[in-house]
């Protein structure tokens, strides 16, 4: 087996027993909930199989949906951010994206900022829509998905910083 299909294995088990078993049960006043399971989608090898990688995604979202009763909203925000994920990759990173040559630690802060946030934003925006799928609670929805987003973005980037060893 190859050693990044290992790695990939590991954090996709890793990041699902997580999120079930640590961020699922933190939920402040109603409107922070980290759904920091995402950062498997944001650190996904680059260069890899399109088809296979959405598979994956859904499949992700899929189990977290599987272990918290959700529907598949998960697994549908999921795809979503796997499917936009190159346009937001060549947003966040420009030419240095096009060339498959970034690595997300070696990044500087705003361009790693960047595609965190758009990333857990757009996961957010879609899972709370589909979680209350009500045009009257529109204000409350926003308010989910801004708060949970902050925390939820803190904590990736605190993530990605401890647990990425940058190579000199």
């Amino acid at each position: 087996m190859n050693n990044d299909v290992f790695k990939n294995i590991i954090r996709f088990v890793a990041l699902v027993l997580a999120q079930v078993v640590i961020f699922n049960n933190i939920n402040f006043s109603g409107y922070i909930n980290p759904y920091v399971y995402i950062l498997f989608v944001i650190g996904y090898p680059f260069a890899s199989n399109r088809t296979l990688f959405l598979f994956i995604s859904f499949l992700l979202g899929l189990t977290i949906d599987m272990f918290t009763d959700a529907g598949g909203i998960n697994a549908i925000a999921c795809l979503v951010i796997a499917y936009i994920r190159p346009v937001v990759l060549r947003f966040s990173f420009g030419v240095s994206y096009e060339y498959h040559n970034i690595k997300i630690i070696e990044t500087g802060w705003a361009e790693r900022f960047t595609y965190v946030s758009i990333m857990t934003v757009t996961h957010h925006l879609i899972l709370f829509s589909l979680e209350t799928f009500n045009a009257s609670l529109i204000l409350s929805t926003l308010m989910k998905t801004l708060f949970s987003s902050i925390f939820t973005i803190i904590l990736c980037l605190s993530f990605i910083v401890l647990f990425s060893r940058k190579r000199t």
